[in-house]
Formats: structure tokens, sequence, C-alpha cells
């Protein structure tokens, strides 16, 4: 008996046919609006929409309340509300019996969606009728390029994961055939790797539809995506949480291998830096500019300016216009309450470059009048990205459904300060300005308007700190380093490393340090901080209570340094999460990760 689907329900295969669960159908009729998972794979349109929903588990890295608590609980932001399940991660509240944000068997559908199209996908009669193989090769190549992507997305959130390779499992397998034992870390790195060079070696250059080049189709895999994951894939491979970890030397497969290779290869750094400058070469990319030549919005326009030429991997789809309100102050109608931490702000460098501690330039005392409006000195002199990213007390916004440019009133009794809403308030005295664009207008009292846009989850400025870290590990004082790290400095007119004033980092350790802390500046708010500290191996510093101004006041003593919350960590849990009970159960070969 054939299987059959709906042509209106074609989305839902990758669900029902690719191991994802559910049951399969059967029917003694054929309705007319029915066709057969065979028939699927040899026809176009069908295919394409199997595709699509194969896309569809890339995941919206904004939706920090349902999908991905990257940014909140982390060292550089904090989420006001308490009814998410961000607010138990800081508490602690989670365990292999309540897995929040358990995202393990959502990526192994993606995975098993994939790899049912790759088999199944090969003689489409209407594709090759098309024009022979090539589409198919291509659509082929993006399927494996978001397989890889799904594995490199559970490794990163769970350490070691279990790989299936081509083996599709059936949506009626038994337990028998369910019982799957995890892989070392390094062997999930290699197989990573290996499958994104086999789709590069196909994928086009720009993304396209039809196999033509000219048809530009935004969102499908391409050639610089496939290589920027690996290039990311690599660096995390060759940091210290997976290089050479002897602290994890009893985290081992049931047959007693290590999870985590104990022995330190200065290697992994190589093919992590020559990853990264694999894509650089392809030159095709290019940091973003804005025509006004305003270092403020070349920075905010790097990820507000859609399909722009930095812009490597972007999601289509996302609830960004969401993230817009939750960002933005209630002021402008949002609902004011996503917000940078003292420790982030303080991590911006002067306007001369030096960061906080060493600029001439920097007092805690004081303020300055600005637009008429008293700006604290600390705020003052801040390079350009400071100022396109946190919204501060007295400084200027417009947006939302704010008419006109006005001051943020961020301090207790404020117009967006923690007296005027019961909710609806930020912890820290601070709101996140980057990425929010202002043209959304679908909050209170708004007119519903939401600024669609992609989401851009890969850009140049990461490859250029990837290959900036993995050079100074590799081979410390090559040139390349202090270049492509000058270059990140020269989109905001910031002054070089090397020039008049600013001495370039004399060693190895000075140059890691100031590479970390330019890439906590530059990627700030891009969900990259809580995996960096992690794969450092910092988070037990740098984690616990994060501080914001006294948001509790009115006078100047509000512009005092406070605990604002705490963000839990627990060394060895919180640098993977634990793999749920229920899969515990399920798979009796599954080791879980330490700590839980």
């Amino acid at each position: 008996m054939k299987k059959l689907i709906s042509r209106y329900n074609i989305l839902l295969l990758a669900i029902v046919f690719s191991g994802a669960g559910g049951c399969k159908k059967y029917l003694d009729q054929v309705p007319d609006d029915r066709i057969t998972i065979e028939e699927v794979f040899l026809k176009k349109g069908p295919s394409e929409q199997y595709l699509a929903n194969v896309y569809n588990y890339v995941d919206d890295e904004a939706d920090q309340w349902q999908v991905n608590p990257w940014l909140s609980n982390s060292d550089e932001a904090d989420i006001t509300w308490s009814k998410y399940k961000t607010y138990d991660l800081n508490i602690g509240n989670m365990s292999a019996g309540n897995a929040i944000f358990d995202t393990w068997s959502h990526y192994y559908q993606g995975i098993r969606s994939a790899t049912y199209f790759i088999n199944h996908i090969d003689n489409n009669a209407e594709i090759l009728a098309l024009n022979g193989r090539q589409l198919i090769d291509q659509y082929k190549a993006e399927a494996r390029f978001l397989r890889a992507y799904y594995y490199f997305l559970l490794m990163r959130q769970y350490g070691p994961v279990i790989l299936e390779g081509e083996t599709e499992v059936p949506a009626d397998a038994t337990a028998a055939q369910m019982q799957r034992p995890r892989s070392p870390y390094d062997s999930c790195v290699n197989y990573v790797v290996s499958e994104l060079d086999k789709a590069a070696a196909v994928l086009p250059t720009v993304p396209s539809l039809n196999g033509q080049a000219n048809d530009i189709q935004y969102g499908h895999a391409t050639v610089g995506m496939a290589l920027g994951v690996k290039a990311r894939v690599l660096l995390y491979a060759a940091s210290p949480l997976y290089n050479g970890n002897t602290e994890y030397a009893s985290f081992r497969t049931r047959e007693g291998q290590p999870f985590i290779n104990q022995t330190y290869s200065a290697d992994k750094w190589k093919k992590a830096a020559d990853a990264a400058k694999a894509v650089i070469d392809l030159n095709l990319y290019s940091l973003y500019v804005d025509p006004s030549g305003d270092p403020v919005k070349s920075y905010q326009g790097a990820l507000l300016s859609a399909w722009n030429a930095e812009q490597i991997f972007n999601r289509k789809k996302n609830i960004l216009p969401d993230f817009d309100v939750n960002c933005m102050p209630r002021q402008a109608g949002g609902w004011n309450g996503v917000a940078p931490t003292q420790e982030q702000v303080d991590a911006y460098f002067m306007s001369d470059g030096k960061l906080i501690g060493e600029s001439p330039l920097y007092t805690e005392t004081g303020f300055t009048t600005v637009n008429g409006v008293p700006v604290f000195n600390m705020y003052m002199n801040r390079e350009p990205r400071f100022y396109a990213s946190v919204t501060y007390n007295n400084s200027i916004f417009q947006g939302g459904n704010m008419q006109s440019a006005a001051p943020v009133k961020l301090f207790a009794s404020g117009s967006s300060g923690k007296n005027g809403h019961p909710t609806d308030w930020s912890k820290t005295g601070y709101l996140i300005r980057k990425g929010v664009a202002p043209q959304t207008n679908a909050g209170s009292g708004g007119n519903g308007t939401k600024f669609d846009r992609p989401e851009c989850l890969l850009r140049l400025g990461e490859i250029y700190l990837n290959y900036a870290e993995a050079l100074n590990e590799y081979s410390p004082g090559d040139p390349d380093i202090l270049r492509y790290l000058n270059l990140i400095r020269a989109r905001v007119n910031l002054p070089q490393y090397g020039s008049a004033g600013l001495a370039a980092p004399a060693d190895q350790t000075s140059m890691r340090a100031r590479i970390w802390q330019e890439r906590r500046v530059e990627l700030a708010f891009e969900t990259s901080r809580w995996f960096d500290i992690r794969r450092w191996k910092i988070a037990p510093q740098v984690m616990g209570d994060m501080h914001g101004m006294n948001i509790n006041k009115d006078d100047n003593t509000f512009y005092t340094r406070s605990v604002a919350s705490q963000h839990l960590f627990r060394s060895p849990a919180s640098y993977w999460w634990p793999i749920s009970q229920y899969d515990m159960d399920r798979n009796q070969l599954m080791v879980q990760n330490p700590g839980w």
C-alpha cells in the first residue's frame, strides 16, 4: 500500500516520513488532492516544498522567550520578566527531568528530514527534465548544509552528539533501532566539517533558484554559508573547552573512550584560521558601511540593512519585530525589559580606542548637558558601537509610537522607569538598542507596523574575529592578526592598534585579551557571548552577580552600581545542557552530560 499525503500538507512530510515521529497513514482510496510520497520526489514543486520545510528548523535566535536563551543568560544582558523560561535558568530551575529550551529532538527532526530528502531526490523527473543534474545536486547540497548546521547547533548546546550518517530512521522504528551512542566530540567535528566541505563544493556563490546564477533566491544556502559555519565549528573545536580539556577525563563513552580529547593540539587552531581565511578569500563579502559614512549607522546597518554584503547567513523569516518591541522604551510603546548589564556597558571602548580603565577620558563623576538634558559622564566620550547598542538614561530615542525624539527616562519614576508599570521595566537601568528597528510600531499604542527583515546568523565581522583569534593562538605575531582586528575598529572610526597613542598588544597573551574584548563588543547581543565564555572556560569567573544602575532611585543616586540580578553558573553542569530524562530513558546507550 502506498503512503499518501495531501498536496496542502506537503510540509508535514518531513515529520511523517523522515523518522521525526508520528504514524504512517494508509488509505484505501486516493482523493484528487492526494499524492504519494514517492510522487512528491518525482515533482519539482512538492520537492521544493519539502526542502523548504528542512529550512524551517533553522530557529529564530532573537526569540529569547521560547527558543534560545543565549542572550539573556550570559553576562551581557538580562530579561526582566520572570514569567518566561529564561528566568528559570538564572535561578537554577533546570534538570534532566525539566530540560527547558530542550532542542535535542527538534534538531534531530531537521537532520532526519534532510537525510530523507538527500536519499530520495535523485530521480526527480521534472527537475531532471528541466536542467539535468545541476539543480538536484544543488538541492542535495542545501540539505547537506542544513543537516550539518543542525548537528553544530546540537553540539554547541549539548557537546558530543549521536551521528546518524546517511541512515534513515524509520517512522515506525523499534526501540532496539533507536539505541545509538554519542560520538566523541572530535568525531562529531570531523563529520560536520566533511559534510560542509561536500556542500561547499556544490553550492553556488549567490543564493539561486532553478540553478540560475542570476535568479537570486535569498535564503538558499551558498558556499559562503557552508564555509562560514565550518569556520565557526573549527574555532569552537580548537578552544579550551574542547582542546585538551583534562577536567573532563572521566567523561567517557561506555567503551571508555574520552568524549573530549585529552591532548592539546595547536593544529586545531591552524584549521580554524585556515577555514576563516577561506571565507575571506572568497571576496564575496565586505563590512557594511552606511552611505552617510556615519559609524553609528554603519554598525547598526550591519544587522538592519537587509541582505547587505556583510551578511553571510541569514534566516529569512523571524520574530525580530517582537524583539524590537521588547527592547523599546515604554515611552515608545515598547515592553521595556531587555537590558544590557553594567558589565557589558563597561566593556565598550572610549573614543580614544582605550578601555575605560586605561583612558583619561573616562570618569564616573558629574554630568554633561547634551540635547538640553544632563548625561552622566560615564556615558560620554564612548566609542560609536556603544551609542549604537545601548539605551541609557537621558539618551535620545525616536521610534515606535514616538513622533519626535526625546530622552529616555529609566530612573524609578521616569516615563520608562520601574514605578510606571508592574512588570515592564529594566532591571539594570539600560535597554538594548542594537538590532532594534525604530520603524517597528507594534507595541502599546502603536499602529501595528513591524519592520520585517532577515535575521543575520553569521556575518563577515565575526569571520574577521574568528580568523584573528585562531591565528593568534597558532601563529602569534602574524601581521594578519592586527590587520583584521584593526579592520573591525576602522568601520567605527576607532583608533587603530599600532597608531600614535595606541600601542599594539605586545605579546600573545595581551593580543588574546584584546581580541576577546573586541569580540565582546562587536558581537554584543548576537548570541555569541554565551558560547564564547564557555568555550574559553571563563564562565565561572564572569557569571554570578550582574550589575546595573540603582533603578529604585530618582536622584543622582540612580547612578550607583547595584546588583540587578544573578546569573547562575554551576561547573561542570552549566557548560552543556542536560540530555532530557525522556531521551535518556529511550536510549540505553546514551551517556548523560557531566553534572546532571
